[in-house]
């Protein structure tokens, strides 16, 4: 199959869904973050405030186009990553790619019970957080759409039903 690249706003779970697929499909697991972090040398927070977000994108990017890839991996990116550049089509001339669509509420709700914090999201809470989340997809959007396979709600968003949406049912 190849690569599967999982594309979503912060908090829908690409990390945990791409741990999942990998496990059911005996591919590797690759989480774009943790390689940017590692040749950084330092968390994406910090990086994003010495460096600013135009650095950010930049390294983001080089970092999606110049990775290794196995022959067969699962691709957790992180939520920007698709709306910058030429990222999406990248992705989709590499692979298939999976948006993992949730409601702003839904994403609200996990984002605000988060383990890890969100620099972005500090202080905002309830109402306030669903807002900045609406106002973020409304822009995010347009690039998200251009997956290969959508996979909305809660329903959908089971290895199963992933497989499935990619015509990989095991």
């Amino acid at each position: 199959m190849g690569l599967i690249f999982l594309v979503g706003f912060m908090g829908c779970g690409k990390t945990t869904m791409g741990r999942k697929l990998a496990t059911a499909l005996g591919y590797e697991f690759l989480d774009l973050d943790h390689a940017l972090e590692a040749h950084a040398g330092m968390p994406i927070p910090e990086y994003f405030a010495a460096h600013g977000e135009d650095e950010f994108r930049k390294l983001e990017s080089s970092i999606l186009k110049e990775t290794a890839y196995p022959e067969n991996a699962i691709v957790s990116t992180g939520g920007g990553l698709p709306c910058f550049f030429d990222n999406m089509d990248w992705m989709n001339a590499h692979g298939q790619s999976v948006y993992m669509k949730l409601t702003p509420k839904a994403l609200a709700s996990r984002l605000e019970h988060a383990k890890t914090p969100r620099p972005v999201l500090q202080g905002k809470k309830g109402d306030e957080l669903v807002a900045f989340i609406e106002s973020k997809l409304a822009e995010r959007e347009p690039f998200y759409s251009q997956a290969s396979v959508t996979a909305e709600s809660f329903v959908d968003l089971t290895p199963e039903n992933i497989l499935r949406l990619l015509n990989l049912q095991q």
